[in-house]
C-alpha cells in the first residue's frame, strides 16, 4: 500500500493497486483514482513450453548499431541440448547455411565484455572499444594477428579515451594469454590503421600520475587520510620538471606516504599493487626526494618526520 490524494476524501489516504485491472482504488472510499495503469515493473512469471526452461525473460537484447542486423536476429534453440540431431534436422541446416555474417563480431563483443566486467570498466569504455574494433575490422587488415592482442588493446585505448586509464599490466591480467608486447604491438597497429582512416593522428588523451591513484591506494587497503594526502602530493608533483612515467610517479608518492604513516607498507606490496617495479620505484624515489617538502601536504607530516625518511 501507499498513500496518495483522494478527491472525495478531500486528503491523504491509503491506496491499494488493483494488479488483475490497472486500476489504484482509496482504501477508505473506493473511488478509482487511477484506472488502466501500465505496470513498468518486472514481470517474473515463465512462459517456455519446455519445464525445463526457467528462464523468465521474453525480450531480446539492446539493439546494437555496430552489426549488420542490429543485433536482432533469431537463433534456432537447440531442441532439449540434442546438438546431433539438431544440425541434421532441416532447421539446423537451414540455420547452418544462413550463418550470421557478424557472428565473429559478437564474440569479440563478448570477449571485451567479459574484459570490462573483471576490470570493473563502466559501459562507455566497453561500448568504445566495440566502436574501435569495428573500425579497424571493417579495414579487413587484420587477418592473421593476434585476436587477443587486438581485443585488449582496443580496451586500453577506450579506457584513454575516455580518461580512465589502465596500466597495461591491468589489462594484460585479463586478456586471455597476451603478453604485454603483443598488447602493445596490437595498440600501435590499431592508431596507426586509425590514423590511416581519418587522415589525423588518433587522440589518445593525457595520462596523469592521479588518474591511478584512488585504485592504487584501495588495492593496499590505506585509509581515508592517507589517500587524501596522496592524490595532493600527486598532484604537487606536476609542478616539478619530473622525467618518470606517471604510474611510476603514483608508485613512488605511495611509498613516500606509506612512509610517513604509522602503517608502513613494503616495497614489495607497493609494487604488486602497482605494477612497478621495485627497482623502478626506488629510481623514482630518487628524483622526488628533492622536492618531498614541497609536495607532501602540511596537515599531513610535519619538517621533522620529513627529515627521518631514508636517504635515497
Amino acid at each position: 500500500m501507499s498513500d496518495a490524494f483522494c478527491s472525495d476524501c478531500k486528503r491523504q489516504t491509503e491506496v491499494v493497486f488493483d494488479h488483475s485491472a490497472g486500476d489504484t482504488v482509496c482504501s477508505e472510499c473506493g473511488l478509482v483514482l487511477e484506472s488502466h495503469s501500465i505496470d513498468e515493473t518486472s514481470e517474473w512469471r515463465i512462459f517456455a513450453n519446455e519445464s525445463g526452461d526457467n528462464d523468465p525473460v521474453r525480450v531480446g537484447g539492446p539493439t546494437n548499431p555496430l552489426l549488420a542486423d542490429g543485433g536482432l536476429s533469431t537463433v534456432i534453440a537447440k531442441p532439449n541440448g540434442a546438438s546431433g540431431e539438431f544440425l541434421s534436422s532441416s532447421l539446423g541446416r537451414w540455420q547452418n547455411r544462413g550463418s550470421n555474417p557478424d557472428r565473429g563480431l559478437i564474440l569479440a563483443f563478448k570477449t571485451i565484455a567479459t574484459m570490462s566486467d573483471r576490470l570493473g570498466l563502466v559501459a562507455t569504455i566497453k561500448d568504445r572499444a566495440n566502436e574501435i574494433y569495428k573500425r579497424v575490422e571493417d579495414q579487413k587488415s587484420s587477418r592473421g594477428r593476434n585476436q587477443d592482442a587486438l581485443l585488449a588493446a582496443c580496451l586500453y585505448i577506450a579506457c584513454r579515451q575516455e580518461d580512465k586509464p589502465r596500466t597495461v599490466k591491468e589489462i594484460c591480467s585479463v586478456a586471455n594469454g597476451a603478453t604485454k608486447k603483443e598488447i602493445g604491438r596490437a595498440k600501435e597497429y590499431i592508431v596507426k590503421q586509425l590514423g590511416l582512416e581519418n587522415g589525423q593522428s588518433v587522440e589518445m588523451g593525457t595520462i596523469h600520475a592521479g588518474d591511478f591513484m584512488r585504485r592504487f591506494c584501495s588495492n593496499l587497503g590505506m585509509n581515508n587520510q592517507a589517500v587524501k594526502a596522496a592524490q595532493e602530493a600527486v598532484q604537487k608533483s606536476e609542478e616539478f620538471d619530473i622525467r618518470r612515467s606517471p604510474i611510476s610517479i603514483a608508485a613512488a608518492v605511495i611509498y613516500i606516504i606509506t612512509q610517513l604513516s604509522d602503517e608502513k607498507k613494503p616495497l614489495k606490496d607497493i609494487s604488486v599493487a602497482t605494477g612497478v617495479a621495485e627497482g623502478t620505484i626506488r629510481n623514482s624515489y630518487k628524483d622526488l626526494y628533492p622536492h618531498v617538502s614541497k609536495i607532501i601536504p602540511n596537515w599531513y607530516a610535519k619538517e621533522e618526520d620529513l627529515k627521518n625518511l631514508c636517504s635515497p
